[in-house]
């Protein structure tokens, strides 16, 4: 009789233990997906690092749980990557030319310029090679470096040289304006061709010469939402943010201009 009892109490015990687990699975699954975030994922020219990673900043400040996730690099890998199906919801480009590759292809419609850059000399602080034109560029004995020319800096450095009339051998051509500025904070060479932003944005580390030929090559910056967007609303927004006022004080304190 004992073990009758005992055996009762036994399997009454498992089934409430097996109730309360079967009860307890809603419970811990449900905070998975509530904590589940939105990503927003932006393509930009490499020269759009710092600005827009202040935007990016702002706007997770203002849409909880979004996360603003950032793929900088030269305009024209960043537009192949696109065209060749790389998950993207906006792009912002270094030179209309580049955008074009993604429009013609169908995966942007009407971008917006929304702002414009021009070239500088940049020097390191003490300018050891002593540069302080265009034209000493031309010297053999200056070490310059040259963004490769089918990326926006590079096709701004030779329409300047074209207008200047003059020729220049780089001793180094490199994938987007960053690398190239790097080659000048390392003093790996005595000058290079790169846009004022990112002369500000050195904090000091090199100085930026002013030359009258980069009125003729100034390059226009379009954004646009993409047409296969994963966040086509937050794409659409993070957009409104960088054409708004707030998106314009950011980027003109950087040294851009408006167009």
């Amino acid at each position: 009789m004992v073990l009758r009892r005992l055996s009762l109490a036994a399997a009454l015990v498992s089934v409430l233990s097996l109730a309360a687990c079967g009860s307890s699975s809603p419970d811990t699954a449900a905070p998975a997906s509530s904590g589940a975030g939105k990503s927003l994922t932006v393509f930009a020219a490499a020269s759009l690092t710092e600005t827009f990673t202040e935007l990016g900043r702002q706007f997770e400040s203002t849409h909880s749980g979004t996360k603003v996730t950032f793929n900088f690099g030269s305009s024209a890998t960043l537009a192949q990557q696109i065209t060749q199906g790389a998950p993207a919801d906006v792009f912002a480009a270094a030179s209309q030319a580049t955008m074009k590759t993604v429009t013609d292809a169908g995966l942007a419609s009407a971008p917006t310029v929304f702002v414009r850059n021009t070239l500088q000399i940049a020097v390191p602080e003490d300018n050891p090679a002593k540069v302080g034109s265009l034209k000493d560029l031309t010297d053999p004995k200056v070490k310059v470096a040259l963004c490769a020319e089918q990326v926006p800096c590079g096709a701004a450095a030779t329409k300047a040289l074209d207008a200047a009339g003059l020729t220049v051998t780089p001793v180094t051509l490199e994938q987007d304006v960053k690398a190239t500025l790097t080659k000048v904070q390392l003093g790996e060479v005595d000058a290079a061709l790169v846009y004022r932003t990112d002369v500000i944005a050195s904090g000091g580390k090199v100085k930026g010469i002013d030359f009258p030929e980069a009125a003729q090559a100034v390059n226009d910056y379009p954004i646009a939402a993409l047409a296969k967007a994963p966040a086509p609303d937050l794409a659409k927004e993070f957009v409104d943010l960088v054409l708004s006022q707030q998106g314009r004080d950011v980027l003109t304190k950087a040294g851009f201009q408006a167009p």
